[in-house]
């Protein structure tokens, strides 16, 4: 189904869900004790953060990282389970017994080449060629935060429900969610909270794009590039000549479409001919019909590249994500939240590192006071120019998330900036944000039936009476090596 193209949802029932008297004390106390859990522990919180985006690991490379959550958790009094969808750094850690089951969302994978030091200029860290541009190493400690601040409150309230934090590796292209939502891991959650770091704090109900992603590798014959070039046949030629076919080929594709590459291998020395080339392609657009029929024909652009320069070549998708599908019930409810908690204010130090970022951006950049505020709930048609692998949770189960302002106003996500306030004290604000709006959030969950009932009821209009889900990226195993250079 096109998310682009959903039907219309009524939402009658969503304003009744934050009147009903008879759980209002209990939800109130239970927002006061994760505040004031969150509140006193943020430093241990924001250590934890800085402590992985030190470490910056890959996608399903997170060992370190993981660990440290999962122990945190374990410290806390949670069940904790490692190696879950076939994946060694992918976790689940629980408290509590039957329903409601509230799950939420913890990412820890860093991006390559984002090396950036805590410093408001382009300074590469030294001893590596990673960081967290997406800030991950945030989203994953906020998240353990809320969870669990969410435990101590259940444990002493004596709450019934279960609260269960998954640790999801590998989001930067590895997809690590799909393939737990595949072995059923969210199957009998009733509601999965997330969120993201940003420039901005905010919600809403809004969509993004479905992805497909795969390695195409030619294979040809090696010779003297002067001596012998009769003998040779290029594999690097084969992979040009496909970037080529498929660059004409985005006149011809709905104009949402995205389509990216990267060439990671193609040959050693100028004078020898390759025999093996690699080029690695994204695909991207709101509906899953559409990436999957123009992920087809980028395969026919490879093979005829590869008939045409004398080649032969083979392909491995390695991830696919469905578009994000929204749902307004749990949108409103955490955005009641967020506006409770308010943004992130700066101090005098925050404020000398933020004026340095932000003029690296130029004239155009926003006023930092944009981080202290929470932007109105959004409601956007049609799709954000974005991926994420929690597009395939929410299709499983009725989903929401935020945005939090753990970067500079103006910071574009992936970028040498990200990294640098995600090292420093605005990226740790901006997490205590998020994850107290999450912590919040799962309260409401787990004290208002009537929230959790109308967000099943959204969720069922909005993927249709016969909907089934079925990976985007199929029954392929976990990519553990997709970051590992060919």
């Amino acid at each position: 189904m096109s998310v682009i193209k959903m039907r219309e949802v009524a939402f009658t029932t969503v304003l009744s869900v934050f009147v009903l008297a008879p759980t209002f004390v209990v939800a109130q106390d239970g927002k006061a004790a994760v505040l004031a859990h969150i509140e006193n522990n943020q430093a241990r919180y924001g250590d934890v953060a800085q402590e992985i985006w030190d470490l910056a690991e890959l996608g399903y490379m997170e060992q370190q990282s993981a660990a440290l959550l999962g122990a945190t958790l374990a410290d806390a009094g949670f069940q904790v389970e490692f190696g879950v969808a076939a994946m060694p750094t992918a976790f689940v850690a629980s408290y509590g017994s039957g329903s409601p089951v509230v799950g939420i969302l913890a990412e820890y994978d860093a991006l390559p080449g984002m090396s950036q030091a805590r410093v408001p200029v382009r300074q590469p860290e030294a001893g590596t060629e990673a960081g967290h541009g997406c800030g991950h190493h945030l989203f994953g400690a906020g998240s353990v935060a809320a969870a669990i601040a969410v435990k101590e409150w259940m444990e002493s309230a004596g709450i019934a429900g279960t609260v269960r934090l998954y640790g999801t590796p590998a989001e930067e292209g590895g997809a690590g969610k799909v393939f737990m939502a595949r072995a059923g891991l969210f199957d009998d959650v009733d509601v999965v909270l997330h969120w993201h770091p940003g420039d901005r704090n905010g919600t809403g109900v809004y969509s993004t794009l479905a992805i497909l992603s795969a390695k195409f590798r030619f294979h040809g014959v090696s010779a003297h590039a002067a001596a012998a070039p009769d003998r040779a046949r290029s594999a690097l030629d084969g992979v040009e000549a496909m970037n080529d076919m498929v660059n004409m080929m985005r006149e011809h594709v709905p104009q949402e479409t995205r389509i990216h590459y990267a060439i990671t291998a193609g040959g050693e020395a100028p004078n020898v001919t390759p025999d093996f080339a690699e080029v690695y392609y994204y695909v991207r657009n709101p509906d899953v019909e559409n990436v999957r029929s123009i992920f087809e024909r980028v395969v026919k652009a490879a093979e005829g590249a590869a008939l045409g320069t004398g080649t032969t070549m083979d392909y491995e998708v390695d991830a696919g994500a469905f578009a994000l599908l929204p749902n307004e019930a749990l949108g409103r409810a955490m955005h009641a939240n967020l506006e409770q908690v308010g943004g992130v204010q700066y101090d005098e130090m925050d404020t000398e590192f933020a004026e340095a970022i932000s003029a690296s951006f130029g004239e155009n950049a926003p006023p930092l006071s944009q981080a202290a505020e929470v932007g109105p709930f959004l409601v956007l048609p049609g799709a954000v120019p974005a991926s994420t692998d929690v597009g395939d949770v929410s299709w499983v189960v009725p989903t929401v998330g935020l945005s939090a302002a753990t970067w500079v106003p103006g910071t574009a996500a992936h970028t040498w900036q990200a990294v640098a306030a995600g090292g420093t004290s605005i990226g740790n604000k901006g997490m205590i944000v998020a994850a107290k709006t999450i912590a919040m959030t799962a309260v409401d969950v787990l004290t208002n039936a009537e929230l959790v009932a109308a967000a099943r009821e959204e969720y069922l209009e909005r993927v249709g009476p016969d909907f089934q889900y079925v990976p985007l990226q199929g029954d392929i195993d976990p990519p553990l090596d997709y970051r590992r250079k060919p």
